[in-house]
């Protein structure tokens, strides 16, 4: 878990209620602390730190630091102690002995795999999977990593010590060690000195290591105890076994491994039916390959990863299916977009403004890509960019404004079966109440450009002060009343993609002239993701259309949105982009009149 660079959101100074509530949790997940050990380890008087940090893979981690030393993590509301505090209370936790060479592999972020486990005397520890544990090196009683057993004690038996043993979290030498005073380990002698080998014989590790001493003096001191020497038994070294025989019994697997493994796995089901989740993640895959291989251009990247998806991995999804991440296994974009970026090494993204990622490069000479087949459904209008030429043309989305049933307004759709919240097009509401009018026979015989006013009209339309006055009404003000009196919405539909529903009116693009500096003019655009334009995109083109250099700002307090900068008074030409190029109603662009003069938009 902190095998990479962490990523540090909040620190703070625990209070008092904190303290104690720390205090409790810890008693109560070890149980065989103290009360003058939680004292010791959580003191009243000396300052705490909660710092929030988020991991390289996006998980959210709370640690608790005192003396600068983190003591405990917190992880999906779960404890965990750091080495710093295990070599202060080695027997915190059950222990798994290893050889010194799985250190290294350990640090790398590999889990410890049970060939790789040294069985003590004793046995293994009575655990449960999922418990908490710690892992040692033979010799050394101090713990170099903490994690969760993969499966109970019983359950790694009757493998025949064969798979995963313990899942690591954190080791000696990892970040979050690093995040510490970087002490070393002290030397702590094993009180169980008596090891059984692969082959299950008993020997003595004192013995060995006195052994090995005089085999080779050259040899430098080991803290942890190598125990390199040859067994009497088989002739073999355990250093051989460790760098050999574990590694060939898979002690670690790269993800590199795990990728290949799932692979060959899904060409050997390829007739087994898939769960939905599968399904989903597959086709995910598949739009982001497409993407990819069809959508992007080089000179496009930088390239907003929210906006990659909006505009390039939903128009590659396949006609009759349905792209939605939270259905994945991935449930996020950013998780998924760093499996393809740190298994897959197809992507490279990073975070250029703070809480804004994008995909900065993208490698095309990756097999995975490059052997991708686009599907045959996708239009001879991808073929073309395939070829690197060309630029994926925008599509506006189609918006549409759209009327919701209020509470107030649900005994008039009720005939129809609109109940509150249905939401309808204006020609809907108005063929709705003609409708209503003829069935209950309210046209004024007299006139009939008139509507007699019922008691349900009279409840929904009219104002109280006007009961007793007003009887009826022309069909225009009766129509006008009854969409002021529903709740206003507007539907988008991007190309490819789902329809949406938001309540309210769509913002327009913003386009305002703000001064910086002594009297210097700069050009603001805002709200272009709500058309499904990157505004990194816009930004470059204005930078070729205008000659002058741009740059991107995040929104306070909107999330997902940026603000594109340009130098001088530039409405014109945002513009002549917008309305021209991109195709953007004018309806739908506020600030065209703040072009220089002799450059106004007419407001036909």
């Amino acid at each position: 878990m902190f095998a990479k660079p962490f990523r540090v959101k909040s620190n703070t100074v625990l209070k008092g209620s904190d303290r104690r509530k720390l205090k409790t949790d810890l008693s109560a997940v070890f149980p065989s602390l103290s009360a003058d050990e939680l004292s010791e380890l959580v003191p009243n008087k000396e300052e705490i730190n909660v710092v929030k940090i988020y991991a390289h893979k996006g998980e959210a981690v709370t640690l608790y630091v005192l003396h600068k030393n983190p003591i405990f993590f917190e992880v999906e509301k779960r404890l965990y102690p750091t080495v710093y505090v295990l070599w202060r209370h080695p027997s915190l936790l059950p222990v798994f002995r290893t050889w010194a060479p799985v250190l290294q592999k350990l640090i790398g972020g590999a889990d410890l795999m049970l060939p790789g486990v040294v069985m003590p005397s004793c046995g293994l520890p009575d655990v449960k999977q999922g418990s908490c544990c710690a892992v040692l090196i033979v010799n050394n009683r101090a713990p170099v990593a903490v994690g969760k057993a993969a499966a109970s004690s019983a359950e790694m038996q009757s493998s025949g010590m064969k798979g995963r043993g313990v899942c690591v979290l954190h080791t000696y030498m990892d970040y979050l060690w690093a995040f510490g005073d970087k002490s070393n380990p002290p030397s702590l002698p094993d009180e169980d000195d008596e090891i059984e080998d692969t082959n299950g014989e008993k020997c003595k590790v004192s013995e060995k290591e006195e052994r090995r001493d005089d085999d080779d003096d050259d040899d430098d001191d080991d803290d942890f105890g190598t125990c390199a020497e040859e067994q009497q038994s088989s002739g073999e070294t355990v250093t051989d076994q460790a760098s050999s025989g574990f590694e060939e019994l898979n002690l670690t697997e790269t993800e590199e491994d795990k990728v290949e493994s799932s692979n060959e796995k899904g060409e050997e089901n390829q007739d087994e039916q898939k769960t939905p989740q599968e399904e989903m993640d597959a086709l995910l895959l598949q739009c982001f390959l497409h993407a990819l291989k069809s959508k992007i251009k080089k000179s496009e990247l930088p390239l907003l990863t929210s906006t990659f998806l909006r505009n390039h991995m939903f128009t590659c999804c396949p006609s009759g299916k349905q792209l939605d991440i939270k259905k994945s296994s991935y449930k996020k974009l950013s998780k998924f977009l760093q499996v393809m970026q740190q298994q897959h090494n197809l992507i490279r993204v990073k975070e250029l403004t703070k809480g804004v990622e994008s995909i900065v490069e993208v490698d095309w000479k990756n097999q995975q890509l490059r052997s991708f087949s686009i599907p045959e459904e996708a239009g001879v209008e991808e073929t073309a960019v395939l070829s690197g030429e060309g630029e994926t043309p925008y599509h506006p989305p189609e918006i549409t404004t759209l009327y919701s049933v209020s509470a107030r307004l649900e005994p008039l759709f009720l005939d129809a079966n609109k109940r509150k919240g249905t939401t309808m097009l204006p020609a809907d509401v108005r063929s709705i109440i003609t409708e209503y009018v003829k069935k209950n026979e309210l046209v004024d015989e007299n006139n009939k450009n008139y509507v007699t006013i019922n008691p349900t009209l009279c409840d929904c339309l009219l104002e109280k002060s006007e009961y007793q006055e007003v009887e009826s009404l022309k069909w225009d003000d009766l129509f006008s009343r009854t969409l002021g009196r529903m709740q206003e919405c507007y539907q988008v539909v991007f190309p490819g993609q789902v329809a949406t529903v938001k309540k309210g009116h769509i913002e327009p693009i913003d386009i305002s002239v703000a001064s910086r500096g002594s009297n210097k003019k700069v050009t603001l655009i805002k709200n272009l993701e709500v058309y499904g334009l990157d505004p990194a995109v816009v930004a470059t083109a204005l930078q070729h259309r205008v000659q002058a250099s741009a740059v991107l700002q995040i929104l306070p307090g909107a999330k997902d949105r940026v603000l594109v900068q340009i130098q001088g008074n530039q409405v014109h030409q945002v513009g002549n982009l917008l309305l021209d190029h991109y195709q953007i109603p004018r309806k739908y662009i506020q600030g065209l009149d703040k072009a220089p003069k002799g450059f106004g938009y007419s407001l036909d």
